[in-house]
């Protein structure tokens, strides 16, 4: 990382930015976020007043433990490149909402009527809506801030603290760990829990991109293996087939239904799942794809092929390894595509879509297609119209391969943290549903996010509630 330098009034050189070029992955989600995917919201909702000079100073601790965090997003007109460019100090501001604005976005969200979700849910979506980095004019330079705040009056007792931020600079793994950090600095005497367990290289500067940090030869490819595979990927795009669309020309926008599973249920399917060798990502998987397939009504011999992306945290096998709560973002995609009729049975599928995201990763196919990915995300944003119904629909699902666990804590019982998602937009390039689990206090929890007006609420809270029914009859779905 290159540093630029001013001169003090007695003659000494002080530190002012340091730039970095963003990497492959990077430069993918600086292409993404503008068109509408890769929009990181962290949501809290309290039951108790928010300090804003609290929260701002916590805030400010975090982004000084974590310089990606305070850093701008560079565009270099001349070189047409992204970097990322960290000041020496946080200039974060909070954006503050009362009562009567925060009542005007619910009104103009057009879901107070009928059967709507609830008034946090709502503040999510629109937050996930605010796409401070849309707007790119590709002949002048340009800075955005990779991170915003903001606080809701949402009730007379009710707040909400957003923490939304550019998906190249904060995937879900930083962002949980910038929740599980700033919780502690949100009590007068917090401590000092924004900086422990940060490796010390990331408090000089922003971390290498991941892939100046994959294991040697684990990214190799031959020159014709990689066109063939680039071609594989185009080729199986044209078969896949998608949940209907009900809406492909209007603007879009990310929306959430949440799946929500109680304790019984919950560790039933992690029973089942451990003693099948699997982890909860492939039976989530399967219950989606058997929920999508039976949606259409379809002969009882028809197959349909669907894709299944599953997000893979890659920061434990990158060398040097990265702490787990590292900001940036590095996770891995692995594309697999499944065959599926009439009749599956939840743990048969589960363990087939589990075992062929297994033997890809074990192939290091994660690392090795990870440009191949990204060139092929890059040019669906570019040429929409390679997407079926120009849908830019990449994925029927996308899902991670380790699920949060959260257990509640004397800490959000005294701060009053009724709630909480961590979730990312997708209605720009991506899947028609992204699945964002937790397992909080042993119950499973999902924030679904899909594009609207693409899919309709209704159609997906529909299939959700398919994939629950699935999940919770796990029992019948015996081999």
């Amino acid at each position: 990382m290159s540093g630029y330098w001013s001169q003090s009034d007695d003659g000494s050189l002080l530190p002012e930015s340091q730039i970095r070029p963003v990497g492959g992955t990077e430069y993918s989600w600086c292409k993404a976020v503008p068109v509408g995917t890769g929009v990181t919201v962290l949501a809290l909702l309290l039951a108790k007043p928010v300090d804003s000079s609290l929260l701002l100073s916590a805030l400010r601790r975090l982004q000084d433990s974590r310089p990606i965090l305070r850093s701008k997003l560079h565009f270099d007109a001349a070189t047409a490149s992204f970097s990322f460019l960290t000041p020496p100090h946080s200039d974060l501001g909070i954006s503050a909402f009362d009562l009567e604005s925060t009542a005007r976005i619910l009104e103009g969200s057009g879901q107070l009527d009928g059967p709507a979700p609830s008034r946090f849910n709502l503040i999510l979506e629109h937050e996930m809506g605010r796409n401070t980095w849309r707007d790119v004019d590709h002949s002048s330079d340009r800075d955005w801030d990779l991170l915003h705040a903001s606080v809701y009056s949402l009730e007379e007792a009710r707040w909400v603290v957003v923490v939304r931020v550019h998906t190249a600079a904060c995937d879900r793994a930083a962002a949980t760990a910038v929740m599980k950090e700033l919780l502690p600095l949100l009590l007068v005497g917090g401590g000092g829990a924004a900086t422990n367990g940060i490796d010390g290289e990331e408090k000089k500067g922003v971390n290498a991109e991941i892939e100046k940090l994959i294991p040697a030869g684990k990214a190799v490819k031959p020159f014709w293996a990689r066109g063939v595979n680039l071609l594989g990927y185009s080729l199986n795009s044209l078969r896949m087939s998608n949940i209907d669309f009900i809406d492909p020309t209007s603007p879009r926008i990310s929306q959430v239904v949440r799946l929500q599973m109680n304790s019984d249920n919950t560790r039933r399917l992690l029973t089942g799942c451990e003693s099948r060798g699997i982890k909860l990502c492939g039976a989530l998987a399967a219950a989606a794809l058997i929920a999508a397939h039976s949606s259409k009504n379809l002969p009882a011999n028809k197959w349909e092929k669907y894709a299944v992306v599953t997000l893979t945290n890659c920061r434990p096998i990158l060398v040097p390894p990265l702490p787990s709560n590292s900001a940036g973002f590095y996770h891995s995609a692995i594309l697999n595509s499944h065959d599926i009729c009439r009749g599956e049975k939840l743990w048969e599928l589960a363990q087939r879509t589990y075992a062929s995201f297994a033997d890809t990763k074990d192939n290091s196919k994660h690392f090795s297609d990870m440009g191949d990915l990204n060139f092929l995300m890059c040019r669906a944003i570019e040429n929409p119209g390679l997407t079926p119904s120009a849908s830019m629909r990449t994925a029927f699902i996308s899902v991670f391969e380790d699920s949060v666990i959260d257990e509640s804590s004397p800490l959000q019982q005294e701060i009053r943290l009724e709630d909480y998602m961590i979730c990312s937009s997708v209605h720009g390039v991506g899947p028609s549903i992204a699945l964002f689990n937790t397992v909080r206090n042993g119950q499973l929890d999902c924030a679904c996010v899909y594009p609207s007006p693409l899919h309709s609420r209704e159609q997906i809270a529909g299939l959700v509630n398919e994939i629950m029914r699935i999940l919770i009859n796990c029992d019948e779905s015996v081999n």
